[in-house]
């Protein structure tokens, strides 16, 4: 569970297609969208410049230029749930995101856009997801190759085979992205060779959630 946010820092574009916010460290970015849901295109929790959220902050926080938390994307889109949601809000602080940089005085900053209602597919252990745009390129928002519920996939397929339903692939997302994000269609094996077995004995499936979205917004 994050902190409570304090208060919002704020640097956003607006009517833009892809807009952007910034929190300075011990701050919050709020995102939010007033048509569509949030889905998350670039985040970063350090430094890549000495001007930003360096006001009355000493020179030698703001020299390391090069600050990165590889996993601030991660954080945001999956840790804090923003993708798929109207808002959100963040802390921008190193118990939500780690120190990638001790000693540097970070900010948050974080690129989204606002994307229409998102598409569920499902595929049962051992077949295939199809996704396809009629209009755009698919963006992956939410997937996950393992159970969550009793129910899907259960016809037929032992109880003790569908009592975990608490199993996850924490990589599927970015299985997901990399097959399909930017294409017109995609076709993914619900298969542990391409996702690994996040847990043996149950019987598994792939579910995933996608938005079509315009050429230039990834």
């Amino acid at each position: 569970m994050f902190p409570p946010c304090r208060s919002r820092s704020q640097k956003q574009t607006n009517k833009q297609k892809k807009k952007k916010t910034v929190a300075c460290e011990g701050k919050c970015v709020s995102l939010s969208c007033a048509w569509g849901l949030i889905k998350v295109i670039k985040a970063n929790y350090g430094r890549t410049d000495r001007t930003t959220c360096a006001r009355s902050v000493p020179a030698h926080q703001t020299s390391n230029m090069n600050c990165f938390r590889g996993t601030s994307l991660h954080t945001i889109t999956c840790l804090s749930r923003c993708d798929g949601r109207k808002s959100c809000s963040v802390p921008a602080v190193n118990s939500v995101f780690s120190d990638p940089c001790a000693g540097t005085y970070k900010y948050l900053d974080v690129d989204y856009v606002c994307v229409r209602k998102a598409k569920r597919t499902v595929a049962c252990e051992g077949k295939s997801v199809s996704l396809r745009c009629v209009l755009g390129l698919i963006k992956v928002i939410k997937a996950n190759y393992g159970r969550t519920d009793r129910t899907t996939c259960a016809r037929s397929v032992p109880a003790h085979q569908t009592s975990n339903m608490n199993c996850f692939r924490r990589t599927s997302l970015h299985t997901m992205s990399t097959r399909c994000d930017g294409r017109k269609s995609c076709s993914v094996p619900a298969v542990n060779s391409v996702f690994s077995d996040p847990c043996a004995g149950t019987y598994k499936y792939l579910d995933v959630d996608y938005v079509c979205v315009r050429k230039g917004t990834f």
